[in-house]
């Protein structure tokens, strides 16, 4: 990964401690891949295609059958519906007040199901949004304030009340893929990145732990689909990174890279991920039958 820099690193093996319990999990979790008959990853290759080269030649073969929700898509199957990955329960009202807004109007505000703030970043980040004067759908978890009730003030609800939605959570990827939707401000959880990449929906990318860093920075420097904030971030930082999203150059040209990249995942998965997915499972059975 050229030119990667160490804040970049997934933070379970940015560590100085040698004995640390996830860098030597991540390290066992690697010996035992080599034994594996198949290693499948949740990319395509021209979206990684250094990286996926790079493990090919150390690794079982490599099957990239990614994005696997586009795949899911585009299977006729009702039951598929039932299988849902969120860890909360949907609000799918947000889809109905969303068809009330311009297209590519909202910024959509969602960091994951598991990420934590602290009081005072969640207060930046609501005065940040308000400040930028953009109509936004915010999800906000019950939990998403560290050891607290996530509480916003009530100058903030009272000022963006006719401009903002406030959610517990929502079905992503519908709301992604919405119309209205302009710019994401997001956690840069690999699901999420992939979702966003699927709806063409540049992103403002605020990383918090895990491999979040290394996608974040994929997004900012690699695919120019998106613009990292700083992880102390103010809400002046903030309103300037979300007016820039969703009205300024550098915002309309990440748009247009999130639409070549959307084509590009599309392409991948009417083509050549069936015919990778169609290999690896060949390849699995004659492994098995020998």
């Amino acid at each position: 990964m050229k030119d990667i820099r160490l804040k970049d690193i997934p933070s379970f093996i940015r560590t100085t401690n040698p004995d640390d319990y996830m860098l030597n999990f991540v390290v066992y979790v690697m010996e035992r891949a080599k034994k594996a008959s198949a290693i499948i990853l949740n990319t395509f290759d021209e979206l990684e295609h250094d990286a996926i080269d790079a493990l090919s030649s150390i690794l079982p073969p490599i099957y990239s059958i990614g994005p696997l929700h586009i795949l899911q898509n585009q299977i006729n199957d009702n039951n598929l519906k039932l299988l849902g990955s969120n860890l909360w329960k949907e609000e799918p009202e947000c889809l109905e007040w969303l068809d009330s807004k311009d297209p590519k109007s909202v910024v959509y505000v969602n960091f994951g199901s598991i990420t934590v703030m602290t009081p005072n970043q969640m207060v930046e980040f609501a005065w940040g949004l308000a400040n930028s004067n953009q109509t936004f759908l915010w999800v906000i978890r019950p939990d998403l304030v560290t050891g607290d009730l996530a509480v916003l003030p009530l100058e903030f609800v009272e000022e963006t009340k006719d401009r903002g939605l406030l959610a517990s959570w929502c079905p992503q990827e519908n709301v992604l893929c919405h119309p209205a939707i302009g710019g994401f401000l997001t956690h840069s959880g690999w699901n999420s990145t992939l979702e966003s990449i699927n709806a063409g929906v540049p992103m403002i990318c605020w990383p918090f732990f895990a491999e979040q860093q290394t996608n974040c920075w994929y997004c900012c420097t690699k695919w120019g689909i998106g613009m990292e904030i700083d992880n102390d971030a103010k809400r002046n930082e903030i309103e300037i990174l979300v007016r820039e999203l969703m009205g300024g150059e550098r915002g309309k040209e990440m748009k247009n890279k999130a639409l070549d990249w959307k084509q590009k995942a599309e392409d991948a998965t009417t083509g050549s991920a069936y015919a990778i997915l169609e290999k690896m499972i060949n390849q699995v059975l004659l492994t098995q039958k020998n």
